[in-house]
Order: structure tokens, then C-alpha cells, then sequence
């Protein structure tokens, strides 16, 4: 994330901002996309994890070009008030974000690939094309392949767990001290119609 201007700028740029929001949403339609769809049979599990995977991709698209815009955009500082570990932990949760948004969709995309089912239903993009899979992945013998699908699908949810039972909670939580706690319009930041730092 990041601003376009100075550096002094206390709010995030619009771009980081639809870049935020845009990924936040993906990301919790899809969580909630695969526990509706663990909670049903398969066979109508199958059109939400469908979409599981188009989204998915779109989150590691928009992480990608979110990572390039916060490497070629320095981002507004943080309030001088915040001590040196509340620094610290909002970096390592910043960055792992970066990990996860874009760790989570390639172990999708492995297992996915890793399994016959791919050639018979390919990752479909919103109807406009197929997303690829992963040859060496797609082309592996059938021990092998369904080998490697349990690995990639047990790492897909250890990642999964990690984003949902602790870096989100913890961003959340720190937003909300901030800005309820602290009062220092830490939301306002990232939200355009709040107050921001002064």
C-alpha cells in the first residue's frame, strides 16, 4: 500500500486504497465460498468452488499488481506516537499479508492442477478464457498426481487457517485499537470518508 505524493501524506492513494478493498472483499467472499461449500455435498458443492477458484486468481492478479504499486510508491509514514513494537508487528503482519495473498492462490492453483478433474473442469475466468494449469503438476502419473494434490491441498489450508484465525484478526483488532483506544484516525488512512491522521 502506498501514496502517490509525498511521503509526509497521511492518507493512502486511491490506488492502494481500491487495490485494498477490492482484495479484502475477494478474499472474504472466498472464505466463505469454501465453508458453505465443505458444509454441502459435492455435487453441489461444485459451482461455488468454481468460483473459489476465478477468485482466487483475480487475488493473486490484484496482489501482484499491488505488490508493484507498494514497491514504486513510498507509503505514508506511520503516526510518530506509535511505539517501536507496535511498528515492528504492523510490518510483519503487512508483509505476511503479501505472503498469504499470494501464497494461498498458487497452492490453490497447484492442487487444482494436480488432480485429473482439471482437464474436465479448467478454471474458468469469468467466461472470457481458461486459466492454465500447471503442467508439470497436470502431466504427473496418478499416484504421483494424487500425491501431490494432498500436499498442495493440506498446505492450501494451513494457509488458509493462518489468514483467517490470525493475521486477520490481528490487522482488525489493531485497526479498531487505533482508532478507538489510541484515537490517532488510524482508519482514516484506508477509509476515504473518515478523518485521517493529522
Amino acid at each position: 500500500m502506498s501514496t502517490d505524493l509525498s511521503a509526509g501524506r497521511s492518507r493512502y492513494s486511491a490506488v492502494a486504497m481500491t487495490f485494498h478493498w477490492m482484495i479484502a472483499a475477494l478474499i472474504i467472499t472466498n472464505v466463505a465460498l469454501a465453508w458453505t461449500a465443505n458444509a454441502l455435498p459435492r455435487q453441489d458443492a461444485a459451482g461455488l468452488m468454481a468460483w473459489h477458484k476465478t477468485f482466487g486468481v483475480t487475488v493473486l492478479l490484484l496482489s501482484l499488481g499491488r505488490l508493484a504499486w507498494r514497491l514504486s510508491h513510498k507509503p505514508p509514514p506511520f503516526n510518530p506516537h506509535m511505539k517501536a513494537w507496535e511498528r515492528w508487528l504492523a510490518h510483519t503482519v503487512h508483509w505476511g499479508f503479501y505472503v498469504l495473498m499470494i501464497g494461498m492462490p498458487l497452492t490453490g492453483w497447484a492442487l487444482v492442477s494436480a488432480s485429473p478433474l482439471i482437464k474436465v473442469y479448467p478454471i474458468d475466468m469469468y467466461g472470457l478464457f481458461h486459466w492454465p494449469a500447471l503442467g508439470p503438476l497436470a502431466n504427473l502419473p496418478p499416484a504421483e498426481m494424487k500425491a501431490a494434490h494432498e500436499t498442495w491441498k493440506e498446505v492450501h489450508h494451513l494457509l488458509a487457517k493462518i489468514l483467517v484465525y490470525g493475521l486477520i484478526p490481528l490487522h482488525i483488532l489493531g485497526a479498531l485499537k487505533h482508532q478507538f483506544l489510541d484515537k490517532d484516525n488510524e482508519l482514516g488512512r484506508m477509509i476515504p470518508f473518515l478523518k485521517a491522521p493529522n
